[in-house]
């Protein structure tokens, strides 16, 4: 009894530390609802995430303010052509002692933050895109045969410029794979473009305040990961998943018509993880079928690869995610119970 004490007050706790992360970004980000919501629940559930929006529409803005909010080291990373990996992760440089002796010591690159903005990550080349594989994956960097532990909480909040590709490089499927969302960051309404400009015209600093820790962020991961998930729950998230996949025994028609590959495990286990925050977040200590719905657009729209007749019929990722959730919702043998 006691024990459940002590996880009703961990769930109470959470819910107005939650409460109180929202109200602050909104201090410094206007609209964009579902982005702020996506970047909370990917953080405290341990994931990265991809932002891809036009310039100008607040990426880097939303970044540096969950910096602020969580209280804990940002780095920016601004990635061009010419990055080189060392760039990203450090080196080893000589010194010399008063003796005059040389010796190596190691000099940390930006990755050793605890939130990691890599802005424009399609721009560097593949081999600085590497370099954040391991971070991202392991929360380790390899310098020289030497490993060495990032500090945790760790994340990585990439983005990437739609429009213009020229001169670019594609991230790979096993580097997108490692992201928990994608999403797309929207343009402003007139109502909210009108909102920016007078907030910018005051200051273009941040004005958002702490009010979580990197401490309090990892017992609010750890009380997520304790949300219990029904078996009915978990073999839907599943079936979403499966249901991608053109060729297996849950391909959805949707995937038999438009998609080349389906998505990795990764997928299920990101469904799960982030419905479980996402059920907490709307006072809930359980999740449900609609958080799997729900999140099933940004854990998928960057691990499903469309075929060429999606392309010729103009058919974007978003369509078929939509198309896929309807006919597995809709079908009354992949949910028993609501």
């Amino acid at each position: 009894m006691e024990n459940m004490n002590v996880q009703k007050n961990d769930i109470d706790v959470f819910g107005k530390q939650c409460a109180e992360i929202f109200k602050q970004v909104s201090r410094d980000v206007i609209g964009q609802k579902e982005v702020v919501e996506g970047t909370i629940i990917a953080m405290i559930a341990g994931g990265n995430v991809l932002l891809e929006g036009v310039p100008g529409v607040g990426k880097t803005r939303l970044v540096r303010s969950l910096g602020r909010v969580f209280d804990l080291p940002f780095a920016r990373i601004q990635f061009t052509p010419d990055l080189m990996p060392a760039d990203v992760t450090g080196t080893n440089i000589i010194v010399k002692d008063e003796n005059g002796n040389s010796s190596f010591k190691f000099q940390p690159g930006p990755i050793f933050s605890n939130i990691i903005l890599a802005d424009e990550i399609n721009r560097a080349t593949p081999k600085t895109q590497s370099a954040l594989l391991e971070a991202m994956q392991e929360h380790t960097v390899t310098v020289m045969g030497t490993s060495r532990k990032l500090k945790e909480p760790f994340f990585v909040l990439a983005t990437q410029n739609p429009i213009e590709q020229d001169g670019t490089y594609p991230l790979p499927e096993a580097q997108m794979d490692r992201f928990m969302f994608k999403l797309i960051v929207p343009n402003p309404s007139l109502d909210e473009l009108m909102q920016i400009v007078n907030m910018t015209q005051k200051t273009m600093a941040e004005v958002a305040e702490s009010v979580c820790n990197g401490e309090q962020l990892l017992r609010m991961r750890t009380t997520a990961n304790q949300i219990p998930v029904a078996d009915e729950v978990l073999r839907y998230a599943m079936i979403m998943t499966s249901a991608t996949h053109p060729d297996s025994e849950c391909a959805s028609e949707a995937a038999k018509k438009y998609v080349r590959n389906g998505a990795s495990p990764r997928a299920g286990q990101a469904l799960i993880s982030a419905a479980k925050v996402k059920a907490l977040i709307k006072g809930r200590f359980n999740v449900a079928f609609s958080d799997i719905e729900e999140l099933a657009y940004p854990v998928l729209r960057h691990r499903i690869k469309l075929n060429f007749e999606a392309i010729a019929e103009r058919i974007t990722t978003d369509d078929v995610i939509k198309m896929i959730v309807e006919e597995v919702s809709g079908n009354p043998k992949y949910k028993k119970v609501k």
